[in-house]
């Protein structure tokens, strides 16, 4: 056996100790450990609303409302179907772009352009929340459709669509509140001595965001 001996004299003032110095493991800070771990987390919650979809879809009895008609938009007199949605999925990729951009932007140095950026990506990010509230506007009020009924067909559907897009939708708006404060701070220099890490750390959440969307947009629009 091995002469040398392990030093537990610390106990949980170590474990204090440890936390405060902001010890990293492997070179990964803190922050973005604990962000990992809440994406990962909220990959499950994601994961389960859209299997029990896609078990309700199958198991119905009922029919299924057709989502080309029921997310169709009326232009110029034209029924154009999944028009609003497929501008709110554009959005939602271009806004994954421009956090992308600022990331860069914020480890060169350049506050003034990662404050430009993380700013226009949460002016994308409001935006998909109006057109979001105006989906459901369209769905409540021209179509009667709430999420114990749902005059179209599956009465599951009404359910199933506000749970989903209205946890994702939460998570958005939360989303472009954290890049306001955090955008607000770089401007004013607070990350200078402290480092950027903060900016990829709020990318990091962003671009899960604009993920799990991808995936409601193929599960429960294109299918």
């Amino acid at each position: 056996m091995s002469d040398a001996t392990i030093d537990t004299t610390k106990g949980i003032e170590g474990v204090v100790e440890d936390w405060s110095a902001d010890k990293q493991t492997f070179g990964l800070p803190w922050g973005k450990l604990m962000m990992w771990i809440f994406l990962v987390s909220d990959t499950f919650i994601f994961s389960v609303f859209l299997i029990s979809y896609m078990n309700a879809r199958m198991t119905t009895t009922a029919e299924w409302p057709p989502t080309s008609e029921v997310f169709a938009l009326e232009i110029a007199g034209q029924h154009v179907p999944l028009l609003l949605i497929a501008i709110m999925t554009f959005i939602l990729i271009t806004s994954s772009g421009t956090m992308a951009m600022a990331v860069k932007f914020a480890y060169e140095g350049n506050r003034k352009r990662t404050f430009q950026l993380m700013m226009f990506t949460a002016i994308l990010g409001a935006s998909f929340v109006a057109m979001q509230a105006f989906e459901w506007t369209k769905l409540i009020v021209d179509e009667g459709i709430r999420p114990w009924e749902n005059p179209l067909g599956a009465a599951q559907f009404g359910a199933i669509f506000f749970l989903i897009t209205g946890f994702h939708g939460m998570h958005v708006t939360a989303g472009v509140i954290y890049l306001l404060v955090i955008a607000l701070r770089v401007r004013r220099g607070h990350y200078e001595n402290k480092g950027y890490h903060i900016v990829e750390i709020t990318g990091l959440y962003w671009h899960f965001v604009d993920l799990v969307w991808v995936f409601i947009f193929a599960f429960f629009y294109l299918w």
